[in-house]
């Protein structure tokens, strides 16, 4: 991984405590701040989610969304922090928030037909609470890594169910970009974890990290959108995407009266 930067060695954090460091040299803007890149590149997610929000509460979807959109950005900012001091500390509010955002999708994507109510997100929620105890105790990286990785294959039969039941045109336009973003999101991961010493020797890092993190930022904007679309399509609400400033998709519903007085 790469090293410190040239005149301000550990920063103003400290030595570095992190089990993992990607390929941006530390410090190198800033003794402020460890990676620099990695750091801002996690802003876009936060107004995306902000906007989310707003459009989550405005058109009256179920908490659950708003809840989405908040963990999002509580994950942006750990992993701001994160990469602003590689602190281990700092590592879990970056790590555990990923998979508590992970057991979120497995509630939305699952609770419309679960018999049980009160079962799913009692367990989910005695899961994501052991995990975070025993992550902050246990540096599994590659655990960790896998286990992310097994919870999002959770979620894909339920994603494809959701894909084939939607006809619109817009809805399977926004889950074409989200699988593109999510391909070259992972090549960018993966050169930046496995090839750091080729690209170190580049005139200019590529920044694969923050891009990643850029990507992931719209996905997570794109997927929270399609759910919401495909939950008001549930609850007969007549969703329709629209696009705001004619590049952002976001989720208008047309409530019955019925539905408006019971809220």
């Amino acid at each position: 991984m790469a090293g410190s930067g040239s005149e301000w060695d550990q920063g103003y954090w400290g030595t570095i405590t992190a089990s993992t460091e990607w390929c941006e040299k530390n410090f190198e803007v800033t003794p402020y701040v460890a990676e620099f890149y990695n750091t801002i590149s996690n802003i876009p997610s936060i107004i995306l989610a902000l906007i989310g929000l707003h459009y989550a509460i405005s058109q009256k979807f179920e908490r659950r969304f708003s809840v989405l959109h908040l963990s999002t950005i509580a994950l942006s900012i750990g992993s701001s922090l994160f990469h602003a001091t590689l602190k281990y500390a700092q590592q879990q509010s970056d790590e555990t928030p990923m998979v508590w955002v992970m057991l979120l999708y497995i509630y939305v994507l699952y609770s419309p037909d679960w018999h049980y109510r009160s079962t799913m997100p009692t367990v989910l929620f005695l899961y994501g609470t052991i995990f975070a105890i025993l992550h902050s105790q246990f540096r599994f990286v590659v655990g960790f890594q896998l286990h992310f990785v097994f919870l999002a294959i959770l979620c894909l039969p339920r994603m494809y169910k959701y894909y084939i039941h939607t006809t619109d045109p817009a809805v399977r336009k926004i889950a074409h970009r989200y699988i593109l973003f999510l391909v070259l999101g992972a090549i960018c991961w993966l050169a930046d974890r496995h090839l750091c010493n080729q690209i170190s020797k580049l005139r200019v890092n590529p920044q694969g990290h923050a891009v990643w993190h850029l990507l992931m930022g719209f996905n997570s904007y794109f997927f929270n959108t399609i759910l919401q679309y495909c939950r008001a399509q549930q609850l007969n609400w007549n969703p329709r995407m629209e696009y705001l400033w004619g590049v952002l998709p976001v989720v208008k519903v047309q409530k019955s009266d019925s539905e408006r007085k019971e809220q």
